[in-house]
Protein backbone atom coordinates (compact mmCIF):
# COMPACT_ATOMS: atom_id res chain seq x y z
CA UNK A 1 0.00 0.00 0.00
CA UNK A 2 2.73 2.34 1.00
CA UNK A 3 4.86 2.04 -2.50
CA UNK A 4 1.55 2.19 -4.20
CA UNK A 5 0.40 5.16 -2.78
CA UNK A 6 4.02 6.85 -3.73
CA UNK A 7 3.52 5.92 -7.23
CA UNK A 8 -0.03 7.21 -7.70
CA UNK A 9 0.97 10.57 -5.62
CA UNK A 10 3.84 10.65 -8.46
CA UNK A 11 2.30 9.66 -11.30
CA UNK A 12 -0.20 12.46 -10.73
CA UNK A 13 2.24 15.28 -8.95
CA UNK A 14 5.51 14.78 -10.97
CA UNK A 15 4.12 15.87 -14.35
CA UNK A 16 2.36 19.45 -12.77
CA UNK A 17 5.40 20.18 -10.87
CA UNK A 18 6.75 19.55 -14.64
CA UNK A 19 4.59 22.32 -16.00
CA UNK A 20 4.83 24.97 -13.06
CA UNK A 21 8.47 24.94 -13.14
CA UNK A 22 8.57 25.61 -16.96
CA UNK A 23 9.99 22.40 -18.16
CA UNK A 24 6.70 21.43 -20.56
CA UNK A 25 7.25 23.44 -23.64
CA UNK A 26 5.28 21.68 -26.49
CA UNK A 27 1.42 20.59 -26.77
CA UNK A 28 2.59 17.21 -27.21
CA UNK A 29 4.18 17.48 -23.96
CA UNK A 30 1.88 19.33 -22.42
CA UNK A 31 -0.97 16.14 -23.16
CA UNK A 32 1.50 13.39 -21.89
CA UNK A 33 2.33 15.08 -18.63
CA UNK A 34 -1.92 15.61 -18.46
CA UNK A 35 -2.67 12.01 -19.21
CA UNK A 36 -0.77 10.71 -17.16
CA UNK A 37 -1.81 13.01 -14.23
CA UNK A 38 -5.07 11.58 -15.87
CA UNK A 39 -3.83 7.97 -14.78
CA UNK A 40 -2.34 8.87 -11.69
CA UNK A 41 -5.81 10.78 -10.31
CA UNK A 42 -7.24 7.68 -10.98
CA UNK A 43 -4.83 5.83 -9.08
CA UNK A 44 -5.10 7.88 -6.04
CA UNK A 45 -9.16 7.56 -6.20
CA UNK A 46 -9.23 3.71 -6.43
CA UNK A 47 -5.88 2.19 -4.59
CA UNK A 48 -5.68 4.93 -1.83
CA UNK A 49 -8.33 7.17 -1.09
CA UNK A 50 -10.87 4.45 -1.53
CA UNK A 51 -9.57 2.45 1.31
CA UNK A 52 -8.43 5.64 3.60
CA UNK A 53 -11.80 6.71 4.02
CA UNK A 54 -13.17 3.04 4.45
CA UNK A 55 -10.80 3.00 7.46
CA UNK A 56 -8.76 -0.13 5.62
CA UNK A 57 -5.71 1.73 4.64
CA UNK A 58 -4.52 1.45 8.29
CA UNK A 59 -5.15 0.49 11.52
CA UNK A 60 -3.84 3.83 12.60
CA UNK A 61 -7.36 6.24 12.43
CA UNK A 62 -5.23 9.03 11.98
CA UNK A 63 -3.13 7.60 9.17
CA UNK A 64 -7.09 7.34 7.16
CA UNK A 65 -7.81 10.61 8.10
CA UNK A 66 -4.67 11.80 6.74
CA UNK A 67 -5.03 9.78 3.58
CA UNK A 68 -8.28 10.46 2.77
CA UNK A 69 -7.50 14.23 2.07
CA UNK A 70 -5.80 12.62 -1.19
CA UNK A 71 -9.17 12.88 -2.37
CA UNK A 72 -8.83 16.56 -2.08
CA UNK A 73 -5.72 16.65 -3.66
CA UNK A 74 -7.10 16.23 -6.77
CA UNK A 75 -10.27 17.92 -6.59
CA UNK A 76 -13.03 15.97 -5.27
CA UNK A 77 -14.45 15.80 -1.37
CA UNK A 78 -13.90 13.61 1.18
CA UNK A 79 -16.52 14.28 3.65
CA UNK A 80 -19.08 14.13 0.46
CA UNK A 81 -17.75 10.96 -0.62
CA UNK A 82 -17.75 9.24 3.04
CA UNK A 83 -21.87 9.97 2.87
CA UNK A 84 -22.66 8.93 -0.70
CA UNK A 85 -20.01 5.99 -1.04
CA UNK A 86 -19.80 4.51 2.36
CA UNK A 87 -23.36 5.35 3.59
CA UNK A 88 -25.82 5.50 1.06
CA UNK A 89 -23.99 3.04 -1.49
CA UNK A 90 -22.87 0.30 0.92
CA UNK A 91 -26.13 0.23 2.53
CA UNK A 92 -28.51 0.75 0.01
CA UNK A 93 -26.61 -0.94 -3.06
CA UNK A 94 -28.52 -0.93 -6.02
CA UNK A 95 -31.82 0.50 -4.78
CA UNK A 96 -33.53 3.60 -6.50
CA UNK A 97 -33.22 6.65 -5.08
CA UNK A 98 -31.47 5.82 -2.26
CA UNK A 99 -28.34 4.03 -3.82
CA UNK A 100 -26.37 7.69 -4.87
CA UNK A 101 -24.53 5.93 -7.23
CA UNK A 102 -27.83 5.29 -9.32
CA UNK A 103 -28.90 8.91 -8.88
CA UNK A 104 -27.95 10.66 -12.53
CA UNK A 105 -29.07 13.26 -14.79
CA UNK A 106 -32.17 12.79 -16.80
CA UNK A 107 -30.48 11.44 -19.85
CA UNK A 108 -29.14 8.57 -18.03
CA UNK A 109 -30.96 5.54 -16.26
CA UNK A 110 -29.53 3.32 -14.40
CA UNK A 111 -32.09 1.31 -12.55
CA UNK A 112 -35.17 -0.46 -14.09
CA UNK A 113 -37.20 1.37 -11.40
CA UNK A 114 -36.25 4.84 -12.61
CA UNK A 115 -38.33 7.36 -14.74
CA UNK A 116 -38.18 6.07 -18.67
CA UNK A 117 -37.30 8.80 -21.32
CA UNK A 118 -37.27 8.05 -24.85
CA UNK A 119 -33.30 9.06 -25.42
CA UNK A 120 -32.63 6.72 -22.97
CA UNK A 121 -32.51 3.82 -26.15
CA UNK A 122 -29.31 5.44 -26.79
CA UNK A 123 -27.89 5.51 -23.43
CA UNK A 124 -25.47 3.01 -24.49
CA UNK A 125 -23.95 4.84 -27.37
CA UNK A 126 -23.71 8.12 -25.34
CA UNK A 127 -22.63 7.41 -21.93
CA UNK A 128 -19.05 7.48 -22.96
CA UNK A 129 -18.75 10.67 -23.21
CA UNK A 130 -20.74 11.51 -20.08
CA UNK A 131 -18.59 8.72 -17.94
CA UNK A 132 -15.31 10.52 -19.10
CA UNK A 133 -16.72 14.18 -18.20
CA UNK A 134 -18.47 12.83 -14.89
CA UNK A 135 -15.33 13.61 -12.78
CA UNK A 136 -15.23 17.19 -14.26
CA UNK A 137 -18.75 17.34 -12.85
CA UNK A 138 -17.75 15.94 -9.66
CA UNK A 139 -15.07 18.58 -9.06
CA UNK A 140 -17.17 21.94 -10.10
CA UNK A 141 -20.93 21.48 -9.16
CA UNK A 142 -21.41 17.47 -7.98
CA UNK A 143 -20.00 17.73 -4.87
CA UNK A 144 -21.94 21.37 -3.84
CA UNK A 145 -25.11 19.92 -4.76
CA UNK A 146 -24.64 16.51 -2.82
CA UNK A 147 -23.20 18.22 -0.21
CA UNK A 148 -26.46 20.58 -0.27
CA UNK A 149 -29.02 17.40 -0.22
CA UNK A 150 -26.89 15.32 2.47
CA UNK A 151 -27.76 19.08 4.79
CA UNK A 152 -31.54 18.42 3.97
CA UNK A 153 -31.62 14.83 4.63
CA UNK A 154 -30.32 15.32 7.95
CA UNK A 155 -26.40 14.08 7.88
CA UNK A 156 -25.55 17.41 9.63
CA UNK A 157 -26.62 17.60 12.95
CA UNK A 158 -24.29 20.23 14.21
CA UNK A 159 -24.63 23.59 12.61
CA UNK A 160 -20.92 24.55 12.38
CA UNK A 161 -20.45 21.23 10.39
CA UNK A 162 -21.94 21.50 7.35
CA UNK A 163 -20.55 25.07 7.26
CA UNK A 164 -16.99 23.45 8.15
CA UNK A 165 -17.07 21.22 5.39
CA UNK A 166 -18.14 23.40 3.11
CA UNK A 167 -15.79 26.53 3.73
CA UNK A 168 -12.72 23.17 3.79
CA UNK A 169 -14.59 22.08 -0.32
CA UNK A 170 -13.83 25.73 -1.47
CA UNK A 171 -10.66 26.41 -0.39
CA UNK A 172 -9.54 22.57 -1.55
CA UNK A 173 -10.88 23.31 -4.78
CA UNK A 174 -9.43 26.40 -4.81
CA UNK A 175 -5.70 24.90 -4.39
CA UNK A 176 -6.74 22.54 -6.86
CA UNK A 177 -7.53 24.43 -9.58
CA UNK A 178 -4.59 26.82 -8.86
CA UNK A 179 -1.89 24.16 -9.20
CA UNK A 180 -3.51 22.43 -11.91
CA UNK A 181 -4.84 24.64 -14.06
CA UNK A 182 -4.09 28.73 -13.17
CA UNK A 183 -0.23 27.87 -12.89
CA UNK A 184 0.26 26.06 -16.07
CA UNK A 185 -1.77 28.62 -17.88
CA UNK A 186 0.82 31.42 -16.38
CA UNK A 187 4.36 29.72 -16.90
CA UNK A 188 4.11 27.15 -19.47
CA UNK A 189 4.51 28.75 -23.40
CA UNK A 190 1.40 27.38 -24.93
CA UNK A 191 -2.11 29.49 -25.72
CA UNK A 192 -4.57 29.18 -22.74
CA UNK A 193 -6.43 27.03 -24.63
CA UNK A 194 -4.24 24.44 -25.27
CA UNK A 195 -3.62 23.97 -21.65
CA UNK A 196 -7.00 24.17 -21.31
CA UNK A 197 -7.78 21.15 -23.32
CA UNK A 198 -5.20 19.46 -21.81
CA UNK A 199 -6.69 19.75 -18.52
CA UNK A 200 -9.54 18.53 -20.22
CA UNK A 201 -8.20 15.06 -21.10
CA UNK A 202 -6.89 14.74 -17.92
CA UNK A 203 -10.29 14.16 -16.72
CA UNK A 204 -11.68 12.30 -19.50
CA UNK A 205 -9.22 9.92 -18.76
CA UNK A 206 -9.92 9.70 -15.37
CA UNK A 207 -13.76 9.95 -15.70
CA UNK A 208 -13.28 7.21 -17.94
CA UNK A 209 -11.60 4.98 -16.14
CA UNK A 210 -13.40 5.71 -12.72
CA UNK A 211 -16.70 5.31 -14.42
CA UNK A 212 -16.39 2.07 -16.06
CA UNK A 213 -14.89 0.44 -12.84
CA UNK A 214 -17.28 1.18 -10.26
CA UNK A 215 -20.17 0.69 -13.32
CA UNK A 216 -19.38 -3.01 -14.20
CA UNK A 217 -19.63 -3.91 -10.95
CA UNK A 218 -23.14 -2.99 -10.38
CA UNK A 219 -25.12 -2.33 -13.44
CA UNK A 220 -24.82 -5.40 -14.72
CA UNK A 221 -27.71 -8.19 -16.21
CA UNK A 222 -27.29 -10.38 -13.57
CA UNK A 223 -27.26 -8.39 -10.67
CA UNK A 224 -30.72 -7.20 -8.92
CA UNK A 225 -32.25 -4.25 -8.35
CA UNK A 226 -34.06 -4.82 -5.76
CA UNK A 227 -36.96 -2.28 -4.26
CA UNK A 228 -37.58 -1.87 -0.28
CA UNK A 229 -40.69 -3.36 1.27
CA UNK A 230 -43.74 -1.32 2.15
CA UNK A 231 -42.28 -0.37 5.62
CA UNK A 232 -38.45 0.94 3.54
CA UNK A 233 -36.58 -1.82 5.14
CA UNK A 234 -34.99 -4.21 2.50
CA UNK A 235 -36.18 -7.39 1.92
CA UNK A 236 -33.00 -9.49 1.96
CA UNK A 237 -30.69 -9.68 5.34
CA UNK A 238 -27.52 -7.29 4.06
CA UNK A 239 -24.92 -9.81 3.35
CA UNK A 240 -27.76 -11.26 0.63
CA UNK A 241 -28.26 -8.19 -0.72
CA UNK A 242 -24.74 -7.36 -1.36
CA UNK A 243 -24.46 -10.70 -3.09
CA UNK A 244 -27.23 -10.26 -4.98
CA UNK A 245 -26.10 -6.59 -6.38
CA UNK A 246 -22.47 -7.06 -6.61
CA UNK A 247 -19.98 -7.90 -9.15
CA UNK A 248 -16.86 -9.42 -9.71
CA UNK A 249 -14.45 -9.12 -12.97
CA UNK A 250 -11.16 -10.00 -14.06
CA UNK A 251 -10.28 -11.71 -10.93
CA UNK A 252 -7.12 -13.38 -12.82
CA UNK A 253 -5.33 -10.29 -13.68
CA UNK A 254 -2.85 -8.95 -11.04
CA UNK A 255 -1.80 -6.05 -12.83
CA UNK A 256 -5.55 -4.58 -13.00
CA UNK A 257 -5.73 -5.54 -9.32
CA UNK A 258 -3.28 -3.91 -8.04
CA UNK A 259 -4.09 -0.32 -10.10
CA UNK A 260 -7.81 -0.17 -9.51
CA UNK A 261 -7.01 -1.22 -5.63
CA UNK A 262 -8.94 -4.03 -5.97
CA UNK A 263 -12.26 -3.24 -7.62
CA UNK A 264 -12.75 -6.23 -9.45
CA UNK A 265 -13.36 -7.98 -6.16
CA UNK A 266 -16.59 -5.86 -5.46
CA UNK A 267 -18.45 -8.71 -3.89
CA UNK A 268 -15.42 -9.22 -1.11
CA UNK A 269 -15.41 -5.32 -0.77
CA UNK A 270 -18.93 -5.13 -0.40
CA UNK A 271 -19.34 -8.02 1.87
CA UNK A 272 -15.95 -6.75 4.16
CA UNK A 273 -15.84 -3.05 3.43
CA UNK A 274 -13.51 -2.23 6.17
CA UNK A 275 -10.61 -5.09 5.28
CA UNK A 276 -7.57 -3.71 3.01
CA UNK A 277 -8.03 -4.28 -0.73
CA UNK A 278 -4.43 -6.48 -0.79
CA UNK A 279 -5.93 -9.19 0.52
CA UNK A 280 -9.09 -9.48 -1.66
CA UNK A 281 -7.60 -11.98 -4.26
CA UNK A 282 -6.93 -14.69 -1.13
CA UNK A 283 -10.04 -13.63 0.13
CA UNK A 284 -12.39 -14.50 -3.20
CA UNK A 285 -11.91 -17.60 -2.56
CA UNK A 286 -13.18 -18.58 0.70
CA UNK A 287 -16.28 -15.72 0.10
CA UNK A 288 -17.45 -17.32 -2.81
CA UNK A 289 -16.82 -21.03 -1.11
CA UNK A 290 -19.01 -19.25 1.53
CA UNK A 291 -21.19 -17.73 -1.17
CA UNK A 292 -22.28 -21.22 -2.17
CA UNK A 293 -22.51 -22.81 1.11
CA UNK A 294 -25.36 -20.80 1.77
CA UNK A 295 -26.86 -20.65 -1.62
CA UNK A 296 -26.12 -16.85 -1.99
CA UNK A 297 -25.31 -15.86 -5.89
CA UNK A 298 -21.49 -15.01 -6.72
CA UNK A 299 -20.96 -13.23 -9.49
CA UNK A 300 -17.96 -12.69 -11.62
CA UNK A 301 -16.96 -11.72 -15.11
CA UNK A 302 -13.73 -13.71 -16.53
CA UNK A 303 -12.21 -10.65 -17.89
CA UNK A 304 -12.42 -6.89 -18.13
CA UNK A 305 -13.82 -6.84 -22.06
CA UNK A 306 -16.47 -9.09 -21.02
CA UNK A 307 -18.12 -7.40 -18.18
CA UNK A 308 -17.82 -4.19 -20.54
CA UNK A 309 -19.45 -5.82 -23.10
CA UNK A 310 -22.30 -7.17 -20.36
CA UNK A 311 -22.35 -3.35 -18.91
CA UNK A 312 -23.32 -2.12 -22.34
CA UNK A 313 -26.07 -4.52 -22.68
CA UNK A 314 -27.56 -3.59 -19.16
CA UNK A 315 -27.40 0.30 -20.44
CA UNK A 316 -29.43 -1.15 -24.01
CA UNK A 317 -31.52 -2.72 -21.81
CA UNK A 318 -32.65 -0.42 -19.74
CA UNK A 319 -32.49 2.21 -22.14
CA UNK A 320 -35.80 -0.01 -23.64
CA UNK A 321 -39.25 1.36 -22.74
CA UNK A 322 -40.36 -0.46 -19.79
CA UNK A 323 -43.03 -2.37 -21.43
CA UNK A 324 -40.47 -4.18 -23.60
CA UNK A 325 -38.08 -4.81 -20.63
CA UNK A 326 -41.85 -6.66 -18.45
CA UNK A 327 -42.06 -8.33 -21.97
CA UNK A 328 -38.52 -9.81 -21.78
CA UNK A 329 -38.82 -10.10 -18.14
CA UNK A 330 -41.76 -12.51 -18.50
CA UNK A 331 -40.40 -14.23 -21.30
CA UNK A 332 -37.26 -15.22 -19.43
CA UNK A 333 -39.03 -16.30 -16.05
CA UNK A 334 -41.33 -18.71 -18.64
CA UNK A 335 -37.75 -20.23 -20.20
Amino acid sequence: MIVKTVVMLSLFLAPLILMITGNITTPWMLFTAYIICGIGMSGIGMGVMHDAIHGSYSKNKKVNKLLGYSFNLIGANASVWRIQHNVLHHTYTNINEADDDLNAPFFLRFSPHAKHYWLHQFQHLYIWFFYGISTLSWITTKDFVRLQRYKNLGFFSKKFEYRNILTGMILWKLCYYSYALVLPIIVVPLPWWIILLGFLSMHFVTGLMVSIVFQIAHIMPANNFPLPDSGGAMKADWYGHQFATTSNFSPKSRILTWFIGGLNYQVEHHVLPDVCHVHYRRLAKIVSTTAREFGMPYHVKEDLFRAILDHIKMLHKLGRKPSAQLIQLKTNEIK
